[in-house]
């Protein structure tokens, strides 16, 4: 782990943010961020990604790497803001915040709405399921063949997208604010199971004994190719200097055992840690 202290005090904010309007507002500028030492990042509270731990310290894969990318660009004082998922993009255009330590997947409809750096992490799908499985769900495309099954899906993740086309109709899924509400909501049966990736399913399985990892879970498969998510920092538009600073340091970070070691540590493993450069963000926004 990286030292927090090191990067100055870490203030933890609550955000509630409404709907917001699609264009930008002034974003601010390396040089102005590198002048005053202080950068706000966010986090969707989501482990491993980036949450903020009881203590207060920020923690995940998006924020121990930002830390070091903030610390080799000179800039010492990271104020933390919580946000939902789904008011991170609007966050962002409403300068409520400079970038996103989320490792918000890179998806096309985004990429008209946001920057990103190039990613930084890969990562699966998976599903969270009632203990022992009662209802023998295994893949995402079970919600598609069984129209007697529900999905619950966080509000803004890109899962919505990927049920979608595999054409699950809109009655069998259930909108969720955040993954805290997810073993409530499967457990309770108001959804059959909760669509995330496979750390999310995991890491909320070990939380209680009424919820579990859907075993022998298929990777779903959209527009014939195996669903797989990169996951990058995220910016406004007219961040371009402050993203392309990031990406230089990101560039040689990747290059060291230190951030693999990083990743691993919460959990993503050396499929994962070498799948992150297998795509670029350019091509990633591209993709139909």
């Amino acid at each position: 782990m990286l030292n927090t202290q090191k990067l100055g005090k870490t203030i933890l904010a609550a955000l509630t943010i409404a709907a917001l309007g699609s264009a930008s507002v002034s974003a601010a500028s390396l040089a102005d961020i590198q002048k005053s030492g202080k950068i706000r990042i966010a986090v969707a509270n989501e482990i491993p990604y980036g949450y903020i731990d009881p203590n207060g310290d920020a923690k995940g894969a998006g924020p121990d790497v930002a830390k070091h990318i903030m610390d080799e660009l000179g800039i010492k004082d990271i104020e933390w803001v919580t946000a939902e998922f789904s008011g991170l993009i609007p966050g962002l255009q409403a300068d409520r915040f400079d970038m996103v330590a989320a490792e918000m997947a890179v998806l096309p409809t985004r990429c008209e709405q946001v920057i990103y750096s190039e990613p930084n992490t890969s990562y699966g799908e998976g599903l969270l399921v009632a203990t022992g499985n009662p209802d023998g769900i295994h893949s995402f495309e079970d919600f598609a063949t069984r129209k007697d099954i529900k999905v619950a899906i966080m509000a803004g993740a890109d899962q919505l997208d990927m049920m979608q086309a595999l054409g699950v109709a809109e009655d069998q899924m259930v909108t969720i604010s955040s993954n805290a509400d997810a073993i409530s909501t499967v457990s309770t049966g108001r959804a059959n199971a909760y669509a995330a990736t496979s750390l999310t399913a995991s890491e909320l399985a070990a939380k209680g004994d009424k919820v579990e990892v859907a075993g022998e879970f298929v990777d779903p498969v959209v527009n014939g190719e195996e669903v797989r998510s990169w996951g990058a920092f995220t910016f406004a538009q007219g961040s371009e200097d402050l993203r392309d600073a990031v990406n230089g340091v990101l560039a040689e970070y990747k290059a060291t055992d230190d951030w693999s070691k990083t990743l691993m540590s919460y959990g993503f493993t050396q499929s994962d840690v070498d799948g992150s450069g297998h795509k670029t963000t350019e091509e990633l926004c591209a993709a139909k």
